[in-house]
């Protein structure tokens, strides 16, 4: 509709109607902060009605930080021969999954950097090992720069690898490495990472053999509206595709923020000042993806990177899920001194009760294991995880950081 209202277009996708591009950008541009999280709450009562608010239980096992990539982002990564580069031993993954078992944890989110020294058996072994000794815990493992990264060093197409890990175990991917999916972001942050299209291609091959996927972005890179909405433009794309010819797609979308300090390049740069974004640009942008990914019925709180409060107050910007218990995160903390590094469950019931909803755990394709209706079934309270982290700085290159213009929109 030509030279629509910011009003008309806000109750239209309120209403659950598609949004075309520049309707997007101009509700994203134009609409008050409170306007977008009620048309955007309305929304997930369309989509995923009711008060439940779903987490999970789960690990992050980073299982390498060996990398070749040096994106000017990360602060996690080490490259080959450095004296602080590893791969975890199986008595090192035995004992995470150990203790994940024991807290009644249900699935084991494993990445890592793209190791030039590990072999597609390498990986497939670790699976097999997983599933034998850990079957109740589900496996999603292994971003799409990951697998494509492991075709490259086997010489087998992405559909080949996918389906040698899914035979050896593996039962979903992680979202990681979109951030944005925009080759003018990707070839200024991470010139040497998979680039848009390497990474829709990995989802779309493993969304067409059944696996789990979930669908992420990172904002804070100096990008430009325009930008955003075309990384959910083509989130929503792929998702109409997988949908339509596989009847599989992404479970859920999760936005977070750019983390950076003096560990990553990015925040050693003289446009530092430049990269990340605050709390009020991701209240605004979760709702404008709630509004825009009609097809994605699952979105995700960031308490990890945004705080429990403020994880709390999104709930009210359109999401349903809390996220995870995460009860080990290394990558995105390797980026900046202030993260929340884990929480439990009774933090999150907490949490998610006093924002008037009720807490419910899940699995990874949001199966409702036990919804806790009443305040007594939940785990009491306990203090969040919020600590400092102070970490040798990678080796690297030194390369500058140049934005693509002088400030964020």
């Amino acid at each position: 509709m030509p030279g629509a209202s910011t009003a008309y277009l806000l109750d239209k996708a309120a209403a659950g109607e598609r949004l075309y591009f520049d309707e997007a950008l101009q509700i994203y541009q134009e609409a008050e902060l409170t306007e977008l999280g009620m048309a955007a709450n309305a929304v997930r009562q369309l989509r995923a009605p009711g008060r439940i608010v779903t987490y999970l239980v789960d690990r992050n096992i980073n299982y390498t930080n060996v990398c070749t990539v040096n994106c000017q982002f990360c602060g996690f990564y080490r490259p080959p021969g450095h004296a602080d580069a590893y791969v975890c031993s199986r008595d090192d993954l035995a004992q995470k999954l150990d203790e994940l078992v024991e807290y009644g944890g249900t699935r084991i989110l494993m990445q890592g950097g793209l190791n030039p020294g590990l072999s597609l058996q390498w990986y497939t072994d670790l699976l097999d090992w997983m599933r034998s000794n850990y079957p109740t815990i589900e496996r999603d493992c292994f971003s799409p720069t990951e697998i494509a990264n492991i075709g490259a060093l086997s010489g087998l197409s992405v559909r080949d690898v996918l389906i040698a890990l899914q035979e050896a175990g593996l039962e979903g991917l992680p979202g990681g490495g979109a951030e944005i999916l925009d080759d003018d972001i990707r070839n200024r942050v991470s010139p040497k990472k998979q680039k848009t299209d390497g990474w829709l291609s990995v989802m779309r091959e493993a969304q067409s053999l059944g696996l789990n996927t979930s669908a992420t972005m990172v904002i804070g890179f100096g990008e430009t509206l325009e930008h955003r909405i075309r990384h959910l433009q083509r989130l929503r794309a792929l998702q109409d595709y997988s949908l339509s010819e596989h009847g599989n797609g992404f479970h859920a979308f999760i936005a977070w923020t750019l983390q950076h300090s003096e560990m990553t390049s990015a925040g050693r740069s003289r446009h530092r000042d430049q990269y990340g974004a605050t709390a009020h640009e991701y209240l605004r942008h979760i709702a404008i993806s709630r509004l825009f990914l009609d097809n994605i019925l699952h979105h995700q709180a960031s308490w990890v990177t945004q705080g429990p409060k403020v994880g709390q107050v999104s709930l009210a910007f359109g999401l349903d899920d809390f996220g995870s218990t995460m009860l080990e995160e290394n990558v995105v903390s390797s980026a900046a001194h202030h993260t929340h590094m884990s929480m439990l469950e009774g933090e999150i019931h907490a949490l998610i009760r006093d924002a008037g909803y009720i807490p419910a755990k899940r699995d990874t394709a949001y199966n409702l294991l036990r919804i806790f209706e009443h305040e007594e079934d939940s785990p009491a309270p306990m203090p969040i995880n919020y600590q400092s982290r102070s970490v040798g700085l990678p080796v690297e290159p030194q390369m500058e950081v140049i934005p693509l213009h002088s400030s964020l929109n």
